[in-house]
């Protein structure tokens, strides 16, 4: 039997096999930041992880290297013709879904998963997950099960959470702002709370009609390929009106 090619740079991303470049580029840039000396001071474990990790970027980010290296899993794992037939690991993967408020993608969260399956002998199974700052939306994060169960992943997909106040539309988020006719009439700024409970800055045009919507840039959710996206503030106010015997 041909022994499994090493290192696994599927595994150590976090990804699948059919993974896309799009998701290399994301996986890459989470575990590089999850991995860094400067976040890591003293960690000589920190530092093998994130060599791994710039080796897997850099093998999975060429189509042509990433195809040879697939060919090469491909003939590792190939089954022999006399050997009796394995368990696929593909039954130890478990998909979960976790819902996240929007300021928890911005500013991160530490997450504990918990897995009772009956199949694991040796019980119940805990592993740590941090959702790093300025992770979007959407994102997949693996975490490598352990044990009787090592070889299979525990994927999360992370959702954003519904809100009363504000509303996801892409990684834009919208809110709305009432103000009094006098402010719509001769313009100034309001100040409203982000996401994050941060008071900002709305600047308001004057003669902005009611329902118009104020753009402010970068303070909406956290894009794929970095950045975030913006609030999108729409205005409402009552008109005056007045009303007087004749």
């Amino acid at each position: 039997m041909i022994p499994p090619v090493q290192p696994d740079h599927y595994a150590t991303l976090g990804l699948g096999r059919r993974c896309t470049t799009e998701e290399i580029r994301i996986a890459f840039r989470l575990k590089a930041r999850q991995y860094h000396p400067d976040l890591n001071p003293g960690d000589p474990d920190a530092l093998r992880r994130a060599q791994d990790v710039n080796a897997a970027y850099e093998t999975l980010i060429d189509p042509k290297r990433r195809r040879d290296y697939d060919r090469e899993l491909n003939d590792a794992t190939a089954p022999s013709r006399d050997a009796a037939p394995r368990s696929s690991r593909i039954e130890r993967h478990i998909t979960q879904e976790v819902r996240l408020r929007a300021d928890e993608f911005i500013r991160g969260a530490s997450l504990e998963i918990k897995v009772s399956d009956p199949a694991n002998p040796d019980g119940p199974e805990c592993y740590p997950l941090d959702v790093l700052p300025d992770t979007a939306p959407k994102s997949r994060i693996r975490v490598p099960r352990t044990g009787a169960m090592a070889g299979g992943d525990v994927i999360v997909r992370l959702v954003l959470m519904p809100s009363a106040r504000f509303k996801a539309a892409g990684s834009d988020l919208k809110t709305e702002l009432r103000i009094n006719a006098q402010k719509a009439t001769q313009g100034g700024s309001e100040m409203t709370q982000s996401v994050t409970g941060r008071m900002i800055t709305v600047d308001i045009p004057a003669g902005v009609s009611r329902g118009a919507v104020v753009k402010v840039s970068g303070e909406g959710l956290p894009k794929p390929r970095g950045g975030r996206g913006d609030l999108l503030v729409k205005i409402n106010y009552r008109p005056e009106v007045r009303i007087t015997r004749r």
